[in-house]
């Protein structure tokens, strides 16, 4: 059996650096935000979406992925019918992937989920070790602002939106510091790699 192994962070951390940079070295990966995307486009769950959350929210047979962020963002109970639709699409996806890499000769040794929303939704129990990459929140809004047009009061609403990030390094196995330097990450996460392969042999 592969280690499974859970990244997660908040916005602007840098989670799916990580999660990639650990693809890099030999690691499958499993990414949940790909799989919510290919789950909208997915003819069923267009059609409990604009019977759950409005019409006007797929145009020809597609999701206004920026009318559907603007419903829900403010709308507990809109942003809870579009997970109710979306995450079991996204559990069974990520649990054949995982499946079939397990079943692959030879099998990776790790297998990371990059999940954003890990330890919000519960999902740590199906882990055998959680990762959780931290950067300063200084860091954290440079990087969103610089890269998605958001302003800096946008990006904290989101980051509010999540659990604090110190309350999941607390919880996490290993915390990855991604304040620095790219290169700085990748010898970080070297690091992690080669503790990760330790623990899967036990497996």
């Amino acid at each position: 059996m592969s280690l499974r192994v859970g990244v997660t962070g908040n916005i602007g951390s840098g989670k799916s650096s990580v999660a990639r940079l650990l693809q890099q070295r030999g690691a499958g990966l499993i990414d949940a935000d790909a799989l919510a995307r290919e789950a909208t486009e997915d003819a069923a769950v267009l059609a409990a979406i604009a019977r759950d959350l409005g019409p006007e929210l797929v145009r020809d047979g597609r999701l206004d992925r920026a009318a559907t962020a603007r419903r829900v963002f403010d709308d507990a109970v809109a942003r809870g019918r579009l997970n109710a639709i979306v995450h079991p699409w996204v559990r069974r996806a990520s649990a054949r992937r995982a499946a079939a890499l397990e079943a692959a000769e030879p099998a990776p040794a790790v297998i990371v989920f990059d999940i954003p929303l890990l330890y919000e939704n519960g999902l740590e129990g199906g882990m055998d070790a959680v990762v959780v990459v931290e950067a300063t929140l200084e860091t954290r809004l440079a990087r969103v602002c610089a890269r998605s047009g958001l302003d800096a009061a946008e990006v904290r609403a989101r980051d509010a939106a999540q659990l604090p990030l110190p309350d999941k390094v607390a919880r996490a196995d290993f915390v990855v510091d991604n304040s620095g330097s790219p290169e700085a990450l990748r010898d970080r996460v070297d690091a992690l790699w080669r503790t990760l392969l330790e623990r899967a042999a036990k497996v």
